[in-house]
């Protein structure tokens, strides 16, 4: 083919082009047509193949290709030598409840432990009272001098059954503990008081409250005048329970102190009493409800209908049992302990979850026991530690109704 002389020019370039109206024939084909659409058919497959086979690479499927109990060995190596783990974080917002009628009680930071003073631990003292009113204002001095932080102590009270005044009397006492002065002690956190008459109509003189008779029916209404007390004054922050009778006469002050620092689930200390004759001091035994079992008292329970209820210290009942009043003596080691397996209600420490785990006062025969007895009867059945102190006096008043308990 031969250029022209002087150069392409468009001139010559536009000669050597078909006509137009030869390509726009061409163009509007319908072959023509047909192809450029095939041809665009294959490129849209073809770009959608390749886009779906590079996102299979980014989100394959995580985990092997069976489950790791049928794995050999070296496939599970060879699975984790190239495992790869996605992390998602999913922050969730926090849940927010503005309804008042819902409230929430965690008990997990709630502890009884040896430095209940350190660790700010709430202190509850209990105390039925029935024609209490004499014994109160000595019941309310040993009180207010107790050394445990009296801002960590509440105080809860039942009235029942009473003939005296002893709902004015505790009123006055308490308006007087509870005021802040230099001559008083401090306040003390709070104070409950609990009506509840349980039907008791035996007298309280000695003859008749201490008659074998009345043993079993007025056992029955102590235990449930305690159970009544405790579930209406035990609060969710509470970490001990404290028992203690109105007619304790002299205690140590720190007699809190001493007794959580034992770190023991249930404690109790001896009691005795003091009894003045001809000028002479007799330290007298008290309290013979805190014992150890014996194998008589067992045989004794084994013949006995499961309702009858064993007292002691009367002769209906000879049980053979260990007696910790017998025991001990306040001038020596008072941190002395001894397992018990019943107790008396005069003086009791016990953690604030023992009571939450269901253990109370049973107002019926529980083990042919009832109220404080069965009570650590009860204790013991649950696997929690019931403890006596025998060196560790508190003074009850003497009622007198048994010279023979005189030392």
């Amino acid at each position: 083919m031969l250029l022209p002389k002087g150069g392409v020019t468009w001139k010559s370039a536009k000669a050597q082009l078909p006509p137009t109206r030869a390509i726009w024939v061409f163009l509007t084909r319908t072959r023509f047509l047909l192809f450029v659409a095939l041809v665009g058919i294959v490129l849209l497959l073809w770009r959608g193949v390749s886009t779906s086979a590079s996102e299979m690479q980014r989100f394959y499927c995580w985990g092997p290709s069976k489950p790791p109990m049928q794995m050999t060995p070296n496939e599970a190596a060879d699975w984790n030598a190239h495992m790869q783990t996605p992390v998602i974080f999913n922050h969730h917002e926090p849940l927010v409840i503005n309804s008042s009628t819902i409230k929430r009680v965690d008990l997990n930071p709630i502890q009884s432990t040896p430095s209940a003073v350190a660790n700010g631990e709430r202190v509850l003292i209990l105390t039925p009272l029935r024609d209490a009113a004499p014994y109160l204002p000595k019941y309310f001095d040993l009180l207010s001098e107790l050394t445990y932080p009296h801002h960590l102590i509440d105080l809860g009270f039942l009235v029942g059954d009473s003939t005296d005044d002893t709902l004015a009397v505790l009123s006055a006492e308490l308006a007087r503990i509870q005021k802040s002065s230099d001559t008083l002690s401090e306040p003390f956190n709070s104070v409950l008081i609990v009506e509840k008459n349980f039907g008791a109509v035996s007298s309280q003189n000695v003859e008749e409250r201490h008659g074998f008779a009345a043993q079993a029916p007025r056992r029955k209404i102590m235990a449930r005048a305690r159970n009544y007390l405790l579930s209406a004054a035990l609060k969710p922050e509470h970490s001990w329970v404290y028992w203690r009778d109105s007619d304790i006469v002299d205690s140590p002050a720190k007699i809190l102190e001493d007794f959580v620092a034992h770190d023991r689930d249930i404690i109790v200390p001896n009691i005795w009493f003091h009894r003045y004759k001809d000028g002479k001091d007799i330290e007298g035994r008290f309290d013979y409800n805190s014992w150890i079992e014996s194998d008589k008292a067992l045989r004794l329970a084994s013949t006995l209908d499961k309702d009858t209820i064993i007292v002691e210290g009367y002769k209906e009942f000879d049980t053979g049992r260990t007696y910790m009043a017998k025991m001990g003596d306040w001038r020596h080691n008072k941190d002395d302990e001894l397992a018990l397996d019943g107790i008396g209600g005069v003086n009791i420490v016990v953690k604030a979850d023992v009571h939450r785990s269901g253990i109370n006062f049973p107002c019926y025969a529980f083990e042919n026991q009832a109220e404080t007895e069965g009570f650590a009867k009860m204790a013991k059945r649950a696997g929690y530690e019931v403890i006596g102190l025998p060196n560790y006096v508190v003074w009850h008043i003497d009622t007198d109704e048994k010279p023979g308990n005189a030392a």
